[in-house]
């Protein structure tokens, strides 16, 4: 018998995006388990600004979470609160550059699917939120990069329900398309 393949599917995009909101609705929705923003949980009592070795804890503590969490998966797909390509992002903008060890980690990891959140939703003030006025910014960084990885990516906007609803969707979609292609096997 051979090991069950995980499809993750990322929750992606600049800051205050729904993106944590989405995860867990999408998570209950789908009766799955979620892997949790590890940056979020690292940075909520950091007294200090973020350095490039917390960037690279974080991107391990991140992976870490991954693993431990697909362990205990009882359905095919998890759902995953960001994801490591967010260290590159942040490396980029912050530092000037990313490690190559980051790098390297990004290029061995595989998401099935990633949702992409629009920016279409009001900033919400919040501590570990840096950069309000960067928004159009960094939703062109996220298309660059997942199109650099050729991701296999859609765009979710809408407000309230409505966001849900085409996130699920498109969820839908590609869990149906999932499962065509497994039993054409």
């Amino acid at each position: 018998m051979g090991v069950k393949k995980i499809s993750k599917i990322a929750i992606v995009g600049p800051e205050s995006t729904g993106k944590t909101s989405l995860t867990k609705q999408l998570a209950s929705y789908f009766d799955t388990l979620l892997v949790p923003e590890f940056a979020r949980e690292y940075c909520k009592d950091l007294q200090r600004n973020y350095t490039l070795e917390d960037e690279i804890n974080i991107f391990h503590g991140q992976l870490a979470s991954e693993k431990r969490i697909i362990k205990s998966v009882q359905k095919d797909f998890v759902f995953c609160d960001t994801m490591v390509l967010t260290v590159k992002i942040w490396c980029d903008h912050l530092f000037g550059s990313t490690p190559k060890e980051v790098l390297d980690g990004i290029a061995e990891q595989s998401y099935d699917l990633y949702l992409l959140m629009d920016i279409d939703l009001p900033w919400q003030e919040d501590d570990l939120r840096d950069f309000p006025t960067l928004r159009e910014h960094f939703m062109e960084i996220w298309h660059q990069e997942l199109q650099a990885l050729s991701a296999n990516y859609r765009v979710v906007s809408g407000v309230g329900d409505k966001r849900f609803l085409n996130a699920r969707n498109v969820v839908k979609e590609f869990l149906d398309e999932n499962s065509k292609s497994v039993e054409q096997l």
